[in-house]
């Protein structure tokens, strides 16, 4: 069959073409003998997305070990980790400059000279969401950063809590060298071969990738159709605005002038990660496929990957970031506050803050905005104005932050010397 020979991005594209057509022409209610095509998008896309979430924790702990274990003494895991953080924290940050300027240069909360509030006449059920953010405030981000060592290493891998597994699989690799060669040499072992083996399965799980990016994709168009973007046309536009000048233009130029790379090269090299991205919403579930790009494709190293990409999963989140300060500014203009530049400036390092803490929590960047309204002095119902097309700005960010994970795999592998990184030779797909 002609589409199984094509390479795995261009399936996952056409796939992601016929579910916007299946997911308008179905919508909620049409039904094949009894059961709702929703129905059916929504179960497939599920399985899909377990069957990603069920590589995680054995491949970012067997990855990590492997990776430290590889990189040797506390001074070269020191450099890794600073240049880690400081790329981290400074796309961040130009991220949600960004959506700060165009935010302002916009207005999408003015609407003809008004406040949107009223003239928008446009309101989503919060009902579910207040029970999510009931509650929460700054000391739950504090609570996130406590959850980074584990009292029970077992249950936060049952949980999720991917900080305390990412800490205790860097002591554990790194302490693994620290140990009799004997001993050293069977663990190493070991965890190579569960981390070979995870590579395997993640190969088995992305044959079925089209299928699942369809589903997935198919059941938010089905369910949300594109009604409700006519209201907050302008402020969806923003958004897209924003990420796609972080995504094509900061992120490019970080890749060619710091990193040496070609952009181009790199993009294609991602192809299947991004549009994996897009369509679960989750930068953890895409992180197997993510890895699998960045070195099979890309050519990163196994020791600057593992290091790199499952932190970047957790706590960079460029994409959420500018969402977070555009979300907020919105809300702000639409109930008629001018914000000053020490009020923006503040909506700014709290955005920057919580993008980082509120990983862990459900509905994060919702989460995040309340903290940000709060401190504002504004209200918390106000969310209730962007529910609507948070869905798929959620696809767009979430595509945004595995793209800047990725960039800085790459960024900081060149900075470690690492050669081969995006030749041609290295490039498969």
């Amino acid at each position: 069959m002609a589409f199984l020979r094509l390479k795995l991005h261009w399936q996952i594209l056409i796939a992601l073409a016929l579910a916007l057509v299946a997911g308008l022409l179905t919508g909620k209610e049409a039904a094949f003998f009894g059961v709702t095509f929703y129905a059916m998008f929504d179960f497939v896309g599920t399985l899909f997305l377990n069957a990603l979430k069920m590589l995680i924790v054995p491949l970012i702990v067997s990855s990590i070990i492997v990776g430290i274990a590889g990189i040797g003494g506390s001074q070269n895991i020191g450099r890794l980790g600073g240049k880690t953080l400081l790329y981290y924290m400074t796309t961040s940050l130009l991220a949600i400059l960004i959506g700060l300027l165009v935010v302002n240069a916009v207005a999408p909360g003015i609407v003809n000279g008004q406040p949107a509030k009223d003239l928008i006449g446009f309101t989503a059920d919060v009902g579910g969401f207040e029970d999510k953010v009931a509650g929460r405030g700054t000391g739950d981000v504090v609570e996130v950063f406590l959850r980074m060592i584990p009292t029970n290493v077992v249950a936060a891998a049952a949980s999720g809590q991917m900080l305390g597994l990412i800490f205790f699989s860097l002591l554990y690799g790194f302490f693994m060298t620290r140990i009799a060669n004997a001993y050293a040499e069977v663990q190493f072992n070991f965890w190579q071969g569960v981390f070979e083996t995870m590579l395997k399965i993640t190969d088995l799980v992305m044959r079925f990738a089209p299928l699942g990016v369809f589903a997935l994709v198919a059941k938010v168009v089905a369910g949300t159709g594109f009604d409700a973007f006519v209201p907050l046309a302008a402020f969806f536009f923003s958004v897209v605005a924003a990420l796609a000048i972080h995504f094509l233009i900061t992120l490019p130029l970080l890749l060619y002038f710091v990193g040496g790379v070609n952009p181009i090269r790199h993009f294609k090299a991602m192809g299947s990660a991004l549009l994996t991205a897009f369509s679960t919403s989750s930068s953890s579930a895409t992180l197997p496929v993510t890895m699998e790009c960045v070195e099979k494709n890309a050519g990163v190293s196994n020791r600057t990957t593992s290091f790199v990409l499952p932190l970047g999963a957790t706590v960079n989140m460029d994409g959420t970031a500018l969402y977070e300060c555009v979300a907020a500014l919105f809300i702000a203009q639409a109930y008629g506050l001018e914000l000053s530049f020490a009020g923006q400036f503040t909506i700014v390092f709290i955005a920057l803050m919580t993008s980082i803490g509120v990983a862990g929590i459900p509905a994060a960047s919702l989460v995040a905005i309340s903290i940000i309204l709060t401190a504002m002095g504004l209200p918390v119902e106000g969310i209730g104005l962007i529910l609507a097309v948070d869905r798929v700005l959620d696809m767009m960010r979430t595509a945004t932050n595995v793209w800047s994970d990725s960039a800085g795999a790459v960024i900081i592998g060149k900075l470690q010397g690492e050669r081969g990184i995006l030749e041609e030779r290295t490039h498969r797909e």
